[in-house]
Formats: structure tokens, sequence, C-alpha cells
């Protein structure tokens, strides 16, 4: 199976069990890995024989900065699922990052890695 990454994309949500981060919003990060079949496209230069990851790009920020969720483990999901909906994408690999988790310690990130598939 073929990958496709989107890396960094970054999106103002609302999504945790604190008040804070419900009324205040935070930035978070995601990663994506698409699995596909990207032999179709490339034998033909097609563009409708793949995943538009622009589309797909539009569709996760579309997600974070969505209906609120008190884990990212939810919002992972729900981004997995949306990405699920892409004919030809078999397999996804999520990864939420929350850079500014409300942590009383230093940290660098918190992330929440899943992968869903068609199977």
């Amino acid at each position: 199976m073929d990958r496709v990454a989107l890396r960094g994309l970054k999106a103002r949500g609302y999504h945790g069990v604190f008040p804070k981060e419900r009324e205040e919003g935070q930035t978070f990060i995601v990663d994506l890995v698409l699995g596909l079949d990207t032999r179709p496209a490339a034998a033909d230069d097609d563009l409708a024989k793949t995943v538009h990851y622009g589309i797909v790009a539009e569709e996760v920020v579309a997600v974070v900065q969505g209906e609120a969720v008190d884990l990212i483990e939810t919002l992972a999901e729900r981004i997995a699922q949306a990405c699920l909906k892409h004919e030809g994408v078999e397999e996804v690999e999520v990864c939420v990052h929350k850079p500014d988790a409300p942590i009383t310690v230093p940290f660098d990130d918190v992330t929440v890695t899943i992968t869903r598939s068609r199977a």
C-alpha cells in the first residue's frame, strides 16, 4: 500500500475537559498518513484516481474547528472517519498533537495516534 502524508495541519479548536479549554480554545496539530494505491493515478497522471490531499486537509481542519469534544482520542477518531470517506483511502493513521495541554509540569507535546482501516 502506498502512503500520502500530510504533516503539521494546524487549527484552533475548543476541545478538552476543562472549562478554560472550551472557552479559550487552543491550537491542535494533526499529522495524517493515508494508505491507498497510487498506481492508477500515476499511470494516467490523473488526480481523480488518487486522493486530493488539499480537500482532505480542509476537511480535517473543519473537524478540528467543529463540534467540541472532551478527548483528543474522540477528535482523532472523527478525523479518521472523515479521511476514510474518500474513495481509494483504505487506511489512515491520525496523530493529534495538543502542545498547549493543561499540564502542570514542563513538556513538549501530548499526542494521540490511531490507525483505522476500511476492513
